[in-house]
C-alpha cells in the first residue's frame, strides 16, 4: 500500500514575525514612534525589570525598575538644565504604579528639597521640607501638605512644635521664641493662636530680649485652663 504524505502544516508568516518583534528579556535601545527610546528589560512586551527610559519631547531621564510597563520599584529621575544642559536629579527613591510611592528624596527647581514618604505622586506619611528662606519643617504629611504633629523651624532659630493641618498651625501647641526669650502655649486654628499661655523662657540668653519681663500672673490651675481650651477645641471640630 503506498504511503501517502501529507504537507505540513505551517503557521502564516505573519506569527513567526509577531514572536520576533515580542520583547522579552534584556534587550538593545527600542525608539517608539515618538522618538522616546528605552534600553533595559522586558516581559510580555512591557518594560518589566531593570531599565532606561528618555523621554525625546523633554530630554528627561529615568532609570530603575519597571513593573508591567510602569515605573515600580526603585530609580532616579532627571532632567536637563535648559541653559546649561547637564542633567539635573529632581527625584530618588521609590515608586508605585509609576507615581512616587514610598520613600523618597525630590528637589524643587527653587532649591527646596524633601526628604521623606510619599503616596500616589504627594507627600503623605513622616517627612522634611527645608524651605528656601532657611525654615524647616519636619514631621506628619497629608496629601501634599503638612498635617498632624510637626516642628517648624525658622531661619532666626524661632520653632513651633505642635498640630497641623492642611498646611497651618491648627490643635495645641508651643511657639519658641528664641529670638525674645518666650514662650507661648495654647491653641491655633488656620494659622492663628486663638488662646494661650505667654511665659518668659530663657530670656537669659535670648539674642534680642525684650525690655522688660513679663509680668507674672498667678493662675490656680494653667494646666487646667489649655485643657479646658483643648476641650471646647475639639467640641468646635467634632
Amino acid at each position: 500500500m503506498p504511503v501517502i504524505k501529507y504537507p505540513r502544516v505551517r503557521d502564516p508568516l505573519f506569527y513567526e514575525w509577531d514572536r520576533k518583534a515580542q520583547k522579552c528579556g534584556l534587550r538593545h535601545t527600542i525608539y517608539a514612534v515618538n522618538g522616546d527610546q528605552y534600553t533595559g528589560e522586558w516581559l510580555d512586551n512591557l518594560k518589566h525589570g531593570k531599565g532606561t527610559q528618555i523621554w525625546k519631547n523633554t530630554g528627561a531621564i529615568y532609570s530603575g525598575d519597571w513593573k508591567f510597563g510602569k515605573r515600580d520599584g526603585y530609580g532616579s529621575y532627571s532632567i536637563p538644565d535648559p541653559v546649561t544642559k547637564e542633567y539635573k536629579r529632581v527625584y530618588t527613591g521609590w515608586w508605585e504604579n509609576d507615581r512616587r510611592g514610598g520613600r523618597g528624596v525630590f528637589f524643587y527647581p527653587n532649591g527646596e528639597c524633601y526628604e521623606g514618604e510619599w503616596s500616589n505622586g504627594l507627600r503623605s506619611g513622616w517627612g522634611k521640607m527645608q524651605y528656601k528662606d532657611g525654615s524647616v519643617y519636619e514631621g506628619q504629611w497629608l496629601v501634599d501638605q503638612p498635617s498632624g504633629q510637626g516642628v517648624l523651624r525658622l531661619a532666626n532659630g524661632n520653632r513651633y512644635e505642635g498640630g497641623w493641618k492642611d498646611g497651618k498651625k491648627h490643635g495645641p501647641g508651643k511657639y519658641f521664641y528664641l529670638d525674645k526669650g518666650q514662650k507661648l502655649e495654647g491653641i491655633w486654628v488656620a494659622d492663628i493662636p486663638k488662646c494661650g499661655v505667654l511665659v518668659d523662657f530663657g530670656r537669659d540668653n535670648a539674642p534680642a530680649p525684650t525690655q522688660h519681663p513679663l509680668p507674672e500672673i498667678e493662675l490656680h490651675d494653667p494646666a487646667g485652663v489649655l485643657a479646658e481650651a483643648q476641650a471646647m477645641f475639639d467640641d468646635s471640630h467634632n
